[in-house]
């Protein structure tokens, strides 16, 4: 029921507000209408939450009761990218310890990012120009904002966030904080540097099991491992991998970290 409600709040809210941004004025009763039914809708999830809270003893099983998986990871995505632009200052890198190796993957993106954050600021001030109501304007001027601070983010979360080879040879492959695969040193049965160009999204399964892990259309290194190992997509989904395949910008010093870990 809360959820059918839901459906309804929310396209009237979003309605309501497109309507005040391009000036037009609805009458009062259906104004106090839609910001009494998003309130009542609120009311009712906070208690619908609330008593999951009490029936399952936390608010984190609470939350994954109600709110989507995808939805939840696209938030986290978003929060740890964030959070990384704060750690790409300080230059903390994550999950970087005494002794491991931090391996950068963003050399083919770099430029793709800074070239996208321009063309935003670029196109921020050409209709910051054009619109001529101020209403508009300023929905617009905070979504594109928003929006060159996401790429932003993205970048910094891939800077802060290096494939990691540990002493003992125990390999984390990442990107930002969209994908995250630990490989233990057992489950290695060879590695080698393999430049490649595949087609395809950032994370790319072919069906005999080859998981291309892809950064500005290449990778650079070639795992094969000896059992499959499970991963998560970054919207959640569970799937196995026989042979990795991801890019490094100095794939010959993590390839040779693979091969002889420290004693």
């Amino acid at each position: 029921m809360a959820r059918v409600v839901a459906g309804v709040a929310v396209p009237g809210e979003v309605l309501l507000v497109l309507c005040l941004a391009a000036g037009v004025r609805p009458p009062v009763w259906v104004t106090g209408g839609v910001e009494g039914l998003v309130l009542g809708v609120l009311l009712l999830e906070g208690w619908l939450l609330g008593s999951l809270r009490r029936r399952t003893g936390s608010w984190r099983e609470a939350v994954r009761a109600v709110v989507p998986e995808r939805v939840r990871r696209l938030l986290l995505h978003e929060l740890r990218a964030c959070a990384s632009l704060g750690r790409w200052v300080a230059r903390r890198p994550h999950g970087v310890r005494p002794g491991d190796l931090a391996a950068a993957y963003t050399g083919p993106q770099t430029a793709m990012m800074y070239g996208l954050l321009f063309v935003s600021v670029i196109e921020t001030v050409g209709l910051a120009l054009l619109i001529p109501w101020p209403a508009v304007h300023r929905v617009v001027l905070v979504l594109d904002v928003y929006g060159m601070l996401l790429v932003l983010a993205l970048h910094a979360a891939c800077v802060t966030r290096p494939h990691v080879v540990r002493p003992d040879g125990t390999l984390r492959i990442r990107y930002g904080a969209l994908f995250d695969l630990t490989v233990p040193p057992d489950a290695v049965a060879s590695a080698r540097v393999d430049r490649r160009y595949p087609e395809g999204r950032l994370v790319t399964l072919t069906e005999d099991g080859v998981l291309d892990l892809i950064v500005g259309s290449q990778t650079t290194v070639t795992l094969e491992l000896n059992r499959p190992l499970e991963f998560r997509r970054p919207l959640g989904a569970r799937a196995r991998a026989r042979t990795v395949r991801f890019h490094a910008d100095d794939p010959r010093a993590l390839v040779t970290a693979l091969r002889q870990p420290a004693a």
